[in-house]
């Protein structure tokens, strides 16, 4: 559990999904949709400045009946954005999203967007990671240690 989080980004595909910050909700909502992903991250002149959540849409769109045509990105985006860096260890990042409730963590090199972790790759990681050592010591106790 002390890897960087970087060894999880590793194992993923590069591709994040942004969109601008001049984006309408039904654009955020399509990225998402087309892609299966829970979140977009938002962008103005390519640096973040936002995130857009499955609870963004829940919580400010539809709880508040507004129109997801008229409705602007950076009116209902989460602003404080939650980040890690790529040298953050696993569990540095499990705890981050546990204390704070968040799924979708960027990940940033130095002000440059580089991934997104999420919570669903840090409970995998972390179960194969616990898979792997049960798996050892299985081994081990049958004498297949060598």
């Amino acid at each position: 559990m002390h890897n960087p989080i970087q060894s999880l980004l590793a194992l993923k595909t590069s591709r994040l999904h942004t969109v601008d910050v001049t984006a309408n909700v039904s654009e955020a909502v399509k990225v998402m949709n087309d892609n299966k992903v829970g979140s977009v991250i938002v962008l103005e002149q390519g640096r973040l400045i936002g995130i857009f959540t499955e609870r963004d849409v829940l919580c400010r769109v539809v709880a508040t009946e507004r129109n997801p045509r008229k409705t602007s990105i950076d009116q209902v985006m989460t602003k404080k954005v939650f980040t890690v860096q790529p040298d953050t260890t696993v569990e540095e990042t499990m705890a981050l999203i546990t204390d704070r409730c968040c799924r979708h963590l960027p990940v940033l090199d130095q002000d440059q967007l580089i991934g997104m972790i999420s919570s669903g790759d840090v409970t995998r990681w972390i179960a194969q990671a616990n898979q792997t050592e049960a798996d050892m010591l299985r081994s081990y106790i049958n004498g297949n240690y060598g």
